[in-house]
């Protein structure tokens, strides 16, 4: 990824689809002038006398055959906008054969096409962003739920930038008390005592420690909810499943054993969305065996994969259902399952088929439902709303996007090593420039993540994931 940050470039900055209002955004050193050459002011307003943020009506031409568009603009004249460039925004109707005439009007005046992200780039590249907060940026874009769109929202407000500028900012100090009693070690003269030095290094280990915690609480690829339907063949799981999204997603079958492989869908829970999985049905213990089995024991390789599908569905799953046919005692697998604890953060469990004749005894705690008269569905979606949404606030102590946390794992063990190392140097007095060169090896992974030290490489990872116009 190679762009020069002095091209004038433009894009859809509007979402896909139709809409009451679309949005092209130009930014770069000749946006006024270049959209002048196709606007044609209400007021006779030049672009090029503007001085401040403003606001225009008036016509955009874009030739034949739609000939001039209605439009607004809004210009930022200076370097005040999002990509600290002259920058103006055309609004118009959303309509995509409209916005795309407007995009190649642009494109013939002068403007290339804006690359992937490139618009939070140049906000990065200026200084108005740090790496973390372009990040939250995606976040944003990517956000699912509320829950989602506050965690973007905090880092994009600094949630992160804050403390590891601040820990930048004291290992510098520390960094130039260090140099300078290098630069002075002929002198008498101790510009940091080895206590205060054997203090702060630890200090700045322990935030580094503290903001690994909290960025790796997050590290997952994504931050949907993922909720894992499990139980014996034919308990109706997938009934269950395709009524709870209220489609036909997953097979049903009164034989067992109908899924062979695990299906996912998005449920939408008022503010929150979680991902639905149904997964094969498990199989039933041997006899004498006192532990959940991962594999059937008859079946083959189409069988021996569904199950492992079904095991590693479970592993990443924040809430389990565990499904019992409520018009037969519980067979051998589910006895164990109910006594084993869940691996999932948290179980729920849900008596299924309860509109037929009961032979299951009372469990407490569990859900009644019945796919056939909806019975206990909406209990269950609020109470599957309900755990998402505490398992969420459980989790709010670590307010991070998943691709920082996912980026800047390495960068923060590498700096708490470095700093570690430096503490046992200070401790056994080896000598302070040694120290010193610990302490800029933390600087560097610490710049690493804010994006302070960067590479074209880290760059791209970041970026790339961004749609155009963003």
């Amino acid at each position: 990824m190679v762009y020069d940050p002095q091209d004038t470039i433009a894009a859809i900055a509007s979402a896909t689809g139709a809409a009451a209002r679309g949005v092209v955004r130009v930014a770069g050193p000749q946006a006024l002038p270049l959209v002048a050459t196709l606007w044609n002011s209400a007021d006779d307003t030049p672009l090029d006398s503007l001085a401040r943020p403003t606001m225009l009506r008036g016509e955009l031409d874009v030739g034949l055959p739609l000939g001039l568009i209605p439009c607004r603009l809004y210009v930022w004249p200076t370097a005040r906008s999002y990509a600290r460039q002259p920058t103006v925004e055309i609004h118009t109707i959303g309509s995509a054969p409209i916005l795309q005439a407007l995009l190649r009007a642009t494109y013939r005046a002068g403007a290339r096409p804006a690359g992937p992200g490139e618009f939070t780039l140049r906000a990065f590249l200026a200084g108005r962003l740090d790496l973390t907060q372009a990040e939250a940026v995606l976040g944003v874009i990517d956000a699912t739920d509320r829950r989602d769109l506050d965690v973007a929202l905090g880092q994009l407000a600094g949630g992160l930038a804050v403390p590891l500028t601040a820990l930048r900012n004291q290992l510098l100090d520390l960094l130039a008390h260090l140099e300078a009693g290098l630069d002075f070690v002929e002198e008498d003269i101790e510009f940091i005592s080895p206590g205060e030095l054997q203090s702060q290094l630890a200090a700045a280990a322990a935030d580094v420690a503290d903001i690994q915690r909290q960025t790796g609480a997050r590290g997952v690829t994504q931050n949907t909810i993922r909720a894992t339907l499990i139980g014996s063949p034919n308990v109706g799981k997938s009934s269950l499943f395709n009524a709870l999204l209220d489609r036909s997603a997953s097979i049903v079958s009164p034989t067992p054993g109908a899924t062979r492989d695990y299906v996912a869908g998005s449920l939408a829970l008022d503010d929150v969305t979680m991902e639905l999985i149904d997964t094969a049905g498990a199989m039933e213990l041997q006899p004498q065996s006192n532990t959940i089995p991962t594999q059937l024991s008859v079946g083959g390789v189409v069988e021996n994969a569904a199950q492992q599908a079904t095991a590693a569905q479970r592993q990443t799953a924040q809430i389990e259902l565990l499904c019992l046919d409520a018009t037969r005692p519980t067979n051998d697998w589910e006895n164990a399952a109910l006594a084993a604890e869940s691996s999932a953060a948290t179980r729920l469990i849900v008596l299924t088929k309860v509109d037929g004749p009961r032979r299951l005894a009372p469990i407490a705690g569990a859900i009644e439902t019945s796919s056939a008269t909806a019975t206990g569905l909406s209990t269950l979606r609020a109470r599957l709303r309900e755990t998402a949404i505490a398992d969420r606030i459980a989790d709010a102590d670590h307010p991070l996007v998943a691709a920082t946390s996912a980026r800047c794992q390495e960068s923060l063990r590498g700096a708490g090593a470095a700093l570690d190392r430096a503490t046992e140097l200070a401790i056994h007095r080896r000598g302070e420039e040694l120290v010193a060169a610990e302490v800029r090896l933390a600087l560097d992974e610490i710049g690493q993540v804010t994006g302070a030290v960067y590479t074209e490489d880290v760059l791209d990872r970041v970026f790339s994931r961004f749609c155009i116009g963003k």
